[in-house]
Parts: C-alpha cells; structure tokens; sequence
C-alpha cells in the first residue's frame, strides 16, 4: 500500500471517529468503545472494496456489506455518511424519535443499509441469503460481513458458517472484530469463544489473523480472501483495541460499554483524536 493511500485511509477514518464520538455525546446513547474498534476495517472496506454508487443505492450489482455488529451502528453511519449515501447533517439526529438512523440499522429507512439489524449472531445467515439470492439472478456479487466476537457465542452463528461453506462460494468474506469485550464485560469471561480459527478452519472456512487497525494487513486480508479458491468463504480474524483512539475509552473508564459520554468528555475525545493521531483532518 502506498503511504498516500493509507494517509489517505487514516484521514477519513480519524474524521469517522470524531463523528461517532460527536452523534454518541450528542444522543447520549451508543456503544462507542465497540463503535470506536470497528472504524478501519469498515473505512478499508467502503473505500478501497466494495463496489458501490451511493448516488445510486439500490444498483442491483452492487457488492453487500452485512452489518452484524448492531449495536455499532453509529461508526456503519458516520461511514456511510462520509461516503455520500447520505448528508453528514443527519448524523446529529442518531435515535431521535423519527429519524432516519436508529439504534439498530434499518434498509428500508437509511440508504446504504443492505439488511436490518437485529438479535446477534444472524449476520453470516442473511450473507447466505444474499449469496443465493445472487446465484438465482446470476449476478457477480461479493458479499462481506462484519461481526463482533461476541456473536461468536451464539449457535446460529456456527449453523450459518456450516451453511456457508456447503454452498461453495468464495465470495463470502466475513470480518471478525475480535475487541474482546461485550456488554456484560470480557468476552472470555461471559463465554469463551477460543480457538476461533480451528473453529471456523473446521467449518471448511479460510482464516487469516490480522491487526484491525493496519490499512497495509486489511488491504492484504481482503487480496487473499478474493484470490483464494472459489469454493470456500473467508474469515478475516481482526484483533482490534475497544475505544480505539481516546484514552478513557481504550482503558474501560467509561462504565458500561453503553455509558454515554458527557459533554466534556466529548470535547476532551475530540481533542484527544485530533492531537494524538498526526493527521490534520477537515470537515470538524
């Protein structure tokens, strides 16, 4: 990757950070150390992957992202935002009554969204859906999922990669955000989810481990995952820090993960994101 392209990468992804802490203050709702960890994979993602026209949301042979992570849906909106699906102004009205984006994603109602969010762990479920859906209308479709560690957990999840790898399409390539925590505290310490790569090589899936805040590793991840045998769906396992970026965040000082920040703690974050990161990003 070249340095411009991934300082290209961390701008707008500094700038996604600073609007997630910015929608999460003003609502004084959202999960932001989740929300904070998954920004540069999804950043990766809709710039430099998938094939999209968010002048045209609806492009019938556009690739699919499956947002499975919910309850970060704030960073799925601030990226959608910066992407043009939609205007950045209603990023300031995150879960006001009416309003188009909601705790949970919602297709219908936001563009950009391709499924609705829901209970946890059906991500990789409704990518089959779409993987099907896309054979029976012999369209080139890739699909890509994002999900938490958590959701590991759950059976669905297991049945759904099962499914995956017994319809035979390398087209399905999911991304693990492996930030360790969950509502209720650690993840191992709820239910342990190791070892998750013998888990899904078992599965019949491909794995590859990678820093989920490295542009250079993400943009290695997802040539592997394309170039790989077309009869096997990938698993991109991400290790990423809660709270990317601010220091309360990255050290749990919040409370709960669903703890609001107060507005001088927004302001501080903000501050914090701008100066620690070395990159002068506009658009404040």
């Amino acid at each position: 990757m070249k340095a411009s392209v991934r300082h290209e990468l961390e701008s707008v992804a500094l700038e996604v950070r600073k609007d997630v802490v910015r929608m999460t203050g003003l609502s004084r709702s959202g999960h932001l150390r989740s929300c904070l960890s998954v920004v540069d994979i999804i950043v990766y993602l809709y710039w430099k992957v998938l094939r999209i026209r968010p002048e045209e949301p609806h492009w019938p042979e556009r690739d699919r992202l499956v947002f499975s992570k919910n309850h970060a849906c704030p960073a799925l909106y601030a990226v959608l935002a910066r992407r043009g699906f939609f205007e950045r102004e209603e990023l300031w009205n995150y879960r006001r009554l009416g309003a188009m984006l909601q705790g949970r994603p919602e297709h219908f109602r936001t563009p950009g969204v391709d499924v609705p969010g829901g209970s946890g762990g059906m991500g990789i479920g409704l990518a089959n859906g779409l993987l099907m859906s896309a054979r029976i209308d012999r369209l080139d479709r890739r699909v890509f999922c994002v999900m938490g560690d958590g959701e590991l957990q759950m059976g669905s999840v297991w049945e759904s990669a099962m499914q995956a790898a017994s319809l035979g399409s390398g087209a399905l390539t999911t991304f693990v955000d492996m930030n360790g925590i969950q509502t209720g505290g650690s993840v191992e310490s709820i239910k342990r989810i190791e070892p998750v790569r013998k888990k899904f090589e078992a599965f019949g899936w491909r794995v590859m481990e990678v820093d989920g805040h490295d542009f250079r590793q993400l943009e290695k991840s997802v040539a592997w995952s394309l170039s790989g045998p077309g009869d096997s769906p990938s698993a991109v396992l991400a290790k990423t820090v809660p709270g990317k970026g601010i220091t309360i965040a990255e050290k749990g000082l919040l409370g709960s993960p669903a703890c609001p920040l107060d507005r001088d703690r927004m302001e501080q974050a903000l501050r914090e994101l701008e100066s620690s990161s070395g990159v002068k990003g506009g658009g404040a």
